[in-house]
């Protein structure tokens, strides 16, 4: 398990680096096979924050406060709606439907150029997307999903993008961890493999956030779809198996 821990954590480390999101998805794809489903959350949520403090200091964007104000303040209201329903969820569950969504909607994004960006709802919609994050991001470390996925719609410029949802993973990953710890849901015996994917991090999102900077917009657009995608496809290999079993 120790080698499965710290390989999820190697490679969503590095997807985190370069998109500012997914590490959560990508390392439940490697750790749903063999550790159990509440270690797993709490492992995403620490890898994340850990993963967001390292690509805000080394990928630094300038932002408008007014654009990220509505995402953070529905984030804060849906993080301790996340962590209370952690304990009655369904995970696997919870990991198809994302999956299937993913899987489905983000290959059309990535061949539909054409699409005309979404332009209604104004702060209000952001507001409710941050929420939405914030719950996913409470459950097991997916805040950056909707959000991520709110902006490709909205075809917001690459860096944009990037601020966007680098500071609001870190504002979710800081408030939903420091909550876990506070409900008493991070226990003593798990200090030595968050140990493990703290460390594991370090270098993959160093390496991830120095390749974001040699990329270009549309590859921007087409990198973060793509692993969306992918992203979905493994939630979903994760999650079938499981629920298989249930039923059989």
């Amino acid at each position: 398990m120790i080698a499965i821990v710290a390989l999820g954590a190697v490679v969503a480390g590095f997807v985190q680096g370069l998109s500012g999101f997914a590490f959560g998805m990508v390392s439940m794809s490697f750790w749903a096979w063999s550790v159990e489903p509440r270690l797993a959350a709490m492992l995403a949520v620490f890898g994340a924050l850990v993963g967001q403090v390292i690509a805000a200091v080394t990928v630094r964007r300038p932002f408008d406060r007014a654009v990220l104000w509505p995402f953070l303040a529905g984030g804060l209201l849906g993080v301790p709606v996340g962590i209370w329903l952690l304990p009655h969820f369904d995970l696997p569950l919870f990991q198809l439907c994302l999956g299937l969504l993913l899987a489905l909607w983000c290959p059309l994004m990535i061949f539909s150029d054409k699409l005309p960006a979404i332009r209604w709802g104004g702060r209000g919609a952001d507001g409710v997307i941050g929420a939405i994050g914030g719950v996913m991001g409470g459950i097991g470390g997916f805040a950056g999903v909707v959000p991520t996925l709110w902006c490709a719609l909205r075809q917001m410029p690459r860096d944009e993008q990037r601020a966007i949802i680098q500071n609001f993973n870190l504002s979710m990953q800081i408030v939903a961890f420091t909550l876990h710890v506070a409900a008493g849901n991070v226990q003593w015996e798990m200090v030595p493999l968050l140990a493990l994917v703290g460390v594991a991090v370090l270098v993959p999102v160093l390496l991830g956030g120095k390749l974001y900077l040699g990329i270009s917009e549309q590859a921007f657009r087409k990198i973060v779809l793509g692993l969306l995608t992918a992203s979905g496809v493994a939630l979903l290999a994760a999650s079938a198996p499981v629920l298989l079993k249930r039923l059989g």
